[in-house]
C-alpha cells in the first residue's frame, strides 16, 4: 500500500481537515482518502455527462436534405399563415 506526504499544507486548511474528520468519526487520514475517492468519482461522472450543448444537439435532431437552402426557405414561407389575431396588439 502506498503512503503519501503531503507538505506545504496551512493549518488553517489542516485544522478544517481535522473537524471534518472528527465530524465524520474518521482519522485525519481516512478523511483525506475518502475526500480523494469522492472527488475522483464525481470527476469521472462529470466527464461521461454529455454538456449541455452536446444535449441540446441531441435533442434537437439532424437531417439531411438536398435541397438548396432557398428551396427549403421557400417552402417555409409557402406554408405560414397569415393570422389576424394580433391585428388589434396585444
Amino acid at each position: 500500500m502506498a503512503n503519501l506526504q503531503v507538505k506545504g499544507m496551512d493549518d488553517n486548511l489542516y485544522g478544517q481537515l481535522k473537524e471534518l474528520a472528527t465530524v465524520e468519526n474518521r482519522s485525519v487520514s481516512q478523511e483525506i482518502i475518502h475526500l480523494i475517492k469522492v472527488s475522483l468519482a464525481s470527476r469521472k461522472v462529470m466527464q461521461t455527462t454529455p454538456t449541455p450543448a452536446a444535449m441540446l444537439l441531441r435533442l434537437a435532431g439532424s437531417w439531411e436534405d438536398t435541397r438548396e437552402a432557398d428551396v427549403i426557405i421557400d417552402e417555409i414561407k409557402a406554408a405560414r399563415k397569415n393570422s389576424r389575431r394580433l391585428s388589434g396588439g396585444l
